[in-house]
């Protein structure tokens, strides 16, 4: 059995993540939390929009879906604290157009994880 912590702020990370477990999870015995966290100055359904992601791609493991709003690298590691997962699965970055490489919360994630960090690639918008 394994537990998994998707951190997600958008559609996008959330597939990639969807993409990432098709095949690896067992759904009658592994479980998914999804954590979408909000920053302050974005978009109110970014968060929400990737949480019925996952609900929809991620249906026959019946994820836990989770909105928080505050610093991502924070409150990503609360969930953490909080959900006690075997494994993280963060986007590399916050897939919004634009964006490239590895971002700031998946860099803070992997340092300061306990725990192992999967960076899942995003499709290029």
């Amino acid at each position: 059995m394994t537990d998994y912590l998707v951190a997600t702020a958008s559609v996008h990370v959330t597939a990639a993540a969807a993409d990432y477990l098709e095949g690896r999870l067992d759904p009658n015995e592994d479980s998914v939390v999804v954590v979408g966290v909000r920053e302050p100055d974005s978009h109110d359904r970014d968060a929400g929009d990737a949480a019925n992601v996952a609900r929809s791609r991620l249906a026959a493991a019946m994820p836990e879906t989770e909105l928080r709003e505050g610093d991502p690298t924070a409150e990503l590691l609360a969930a953490v604290d909080d959900h006690d997962p075997d494994v993280v699965i963060v986007g590399a970055n916050g897939g919004t157009e634009g964006a490239s490489g590895v971002g700031s919360t998946a860099t803070a994630l992997l340092s300061a994880a306990d725990r192992p960090v999967v960076v899942v690639p995003l499709p290029a918008l």
